[in-house]
């Protein structure tokens, strides 16, 4: 290799290092040591292009107009060097277009980095014209497939607001890299489409492409302006992993942060994978926190049949009595339905904390065992145990659905005497427990006291409201709720569509029916057991029964079916009637309610010898009506029987005072009364 072109490889290599930490000032001595040091050789047109793309990085226009208008051969390279100097800051976007005219009166043909820059400086200008003008050119000559000079079209057209061109660019890619997945994301962001730009992160990590600190930024941002705080978690514990990541030697703290943050935002796999990874490489052995972690994961399906094994390493480890680890297994026993499990692992920790009690509390108000959720929170009070907001909201949610109005009370004033009356979590539980047990006053004066009340504390106003037919007042609660900007939910609707039930609102009904499924809410099996109630009440039986046909539970939840039976023995449709008690029968033969109903509706057609059949199936199938179950509260405490019981501990005894008390009726009998 000659002297010369060795001598300026290693200018130019010592110029690209320098121009990699953008200083100027290191820029400007490098350029005089290269022009004072080396006389007798004139810079190449290599070496030159170096130094003017050196000044360009630095920031430093003026240096690099001086040196291109000084340089006696200036090639594309040259031209393109200058140009993305002027893309750089939106002061010099204009002078990187006339430079571009320049180019082509020297005869020289712009390439993909060419248009690359230029794009770049329309995108500052934020004007479409230029970028379109670009965009023809560049179909034109050939680089309209090139990924750089797409990248640079999607972003210049989300930066001007033209989402439909951006789109247009974005959705043909084959090869889409996180810099143009950050345009497209970037455009939503900034036309104020922020759903889009979060949906579209989804799709970017489904794509298995790596988002980027940029990306990040952008999403938590929106999150924050959208107040979406669980994916504004889910995006923290991405970031979070993408840390881990970069850990070579991962210590147990970072493990165990790594599969809580996964479990904490419902990604079960990943938790998995993640413990089974760590069991795998690590040299650590899991604690408690290991534990909780992915116990808490296993919760829910399809991952709840791992829940046991795990319990069994939990013990095989010595952490069975860990009140951490048993909160999990409780909740986890719970979420599964196996109550006796929970109670056993309850029992099994020696050393209870108000987290574990207030966690068998509302375990049990889950399981709609109203009962021992209450009894529950009294035997946490004789630990002498102090009660926090969640154990005051499960135990009045209780006693909301137990319909004991006492128990509510007494709770009420502890929540005043602990302060925790004005919790909004409080409130709620609250309202929803005067208004199920009819003192509708009490719980206006409760809703009336919440500075800013949430949609729990609405929606069990209107609970109550819809619970005791009063569809007036529940639209009004339904007007607060969009005049305080929030979002009505299922919940919302359901008792929307009991009060027009239970008043008989057709219209109104069919309104709010159609209102949800345009706010994006797909209604369940009890808004559609709402509907069908309100038509079939008011007698439009064959639009009910249509309702139910069309709906996707018409197979599998017979109370559609029971709701429309009920009201065709009322409006004594027989064939129609017949018709839904073989939908409930087909699925629950053995339904003892709807034998019934049948057999009475047979008898109102005067079909006696259907009676008669309908009645013998049922000797035959030896069905008996469920007891009805009945509570009576003494002494703080709720006792549940039905008629006939004789399971009581104390039965003996309650039956000799029974005894004596019928005697003494009949020993002090007022005769002045009898006929």
């Amino acid at each position: 290799m000659p002297a010369t072109c060795e001598a300026s490889s290693l200018v130019a290599l010592l110029v690209q290092r320098c121009a990699s930490t953008t200083n100027l000032r290191k820029a400007r001595q490098l350029h005089g040591l290269i022009l004072t040091s080396l006389p007798t050789i004139t810079p190449s047109p290599y070496v030159n292009n170096n130094i003017l793309s050196m000044y360009a990085r630095c920031g430093s226009i003026g240096d690099a107009c001086q040196l291109f208008d000084k340089m006696p051969h200036r090639s594309i390279v040259s031209f393109n060097a200058l140009i993305s100097a002027f893309s750089r800051g939106s002061l010099h976007a204009i002078s990187a277009f006339n430079l571009f005219h320049q180019l082509e009166i020297e005869g020289l043909r712009p390439n993909g980095s060419t248009y690359t820059s230029l794009l770049q400086a329309s995108s500052l200008l934020e004007k479409c014209t230029p970028g379109s003008m670009l965009h023809a050119r560049l179909v034109k000559s050939g680089f309209a497939g090139d990924t750089c000079v797409q990248t640079s079209l999607l972003g210049m057209y989300s930066n001007c607001g033209d989402l439909e061109s951006a789109e247009n660019i974005f959705n043909p890619m084959v090869d889409k890299d996180a810099v143009a997945w950050n345009s497209m994301i970037l455009g939503y962001m900034k036309n104020e489409n922020i759903a889009s730009g979060l949906q579209l992160y989804g799709s970017m990590v489904r794509s298995s492409t790596l988002p980027t600190q940029f990306t990040y930024s952008m999403i938590l941002i929106a999150c924050s302006r959208q107040i979406d705080l669980v994916s504004g978690k889910a995006v923290h514990a991405q970031l979070v992993a993408c840390v881990f990541r970069r850990i070579e030697y991962p210590d147990l703290v970072s493990w165990n942060s790594m599969i809580s943050g996964y479990s904490e935002n419902g990604l079960a796999q990943e938790a998995m994978e993640m413990f089974v990874q760590f069991q795998r490489i690590s040299s650590f052995k899991p604690d408690q926190y290991t534990f909780a972690a992915i116990i808490s994961a296993t919760a829910t399906s399809p991952y709840s049949n791992y829940g046991k094994p795990l319990q069994a390493q939990v013990i095989k480890a010595g952490y069975e009595r860990s009140v951490h680890v048993g909160s999990t297994l409780i909740s986890m026993y719970f979420n599964n339905k196996e109550t006796g499990c929970a109670q056993k692992v309850f029992s099994s920790i020696l050393e209870k904390d108000t987290v574990l009690w207030t966690d068998m509390i509302s375990g049990h108000c889950r399981m709609a065992d109203g009962e021992n959720a209450v009894k529950f929170f009294h035997l946490m009070r004789r630990e002498g145990l102090k009660v926090d907001s969640f154990a005051l909201s499960s135990t009045l949610s209780a006693c909301a659905d137990l319909v004991i109005l006492k128990q509510g009370e007494m709770i009420h004033c502890l929540a005043i005497k602990t302060g925790y009356d004005f919790e909004i979590s409080v409130c709620g539980s609250l309202i929803d427990m005067y208004a199920k047990n009819g003192e509708l006053q009490a719980a206006e004066s409760i809703i009336s006291t919440v500075s800013s009340p949430d949609l729990k504390c609405w929606n069990a106003m209107l609970g109550g409201y819809g619970h005791h037919g009063k569809a007036v007042e529940a639209m009004k609660v339904f007007d607060e709720i969009l005049k305080n900007n929030l979002s009505p939910d299922k919940v919302t609707f359901i008792s929307l569509l009991s009060a027009c039930s239970h008043d008989g609102w057709v219209d109104k009904g069919k309104l709010l029916w159609n209102c949800m499924k345009e706010n994006g809410l797909r209604p369940g099996p009890k808004h559609y057991s709402c509907m069908v109630s309100l038509l079939s009440r008011a007698g439009l039986l064959e639009e009910a029964e249509r309702m139910i046909v069309d709906s996707p539970f018409s197979e599998d939840n017979v109370d559609l079916w029971k709701a429309l039976l009920s009201s065709c023995i009322t409006h004594k449709n027989f064939e129609m009637g017949v018709r839904a008690a073989e939908q409930v029968l087909d699925v629950d033969g053995d339904d003892c309610a709807t034998h019934v109903l049948l057999s009475n509706l047979y008898a109102a057609a005067g079909k006696w010898g259907d009676v008669i059949r309908t009645r013998r199936k049922m000797k035959h199938l030896v069905l008996e009506k469920d007891p009805g179950l009945s509570w009576i509260e003494v002494m703080n405490e709720i006792h549940v029987f039905c008629s006939g019981d004789q399971s009581h501990p104390m039965m003996k005894e309650m039956h000799t005072e029974l005894l004596s008390i019928k005697g003494n009726m009949k020993s002090k009998v007022d005769r002045n009364f009898t006929l």
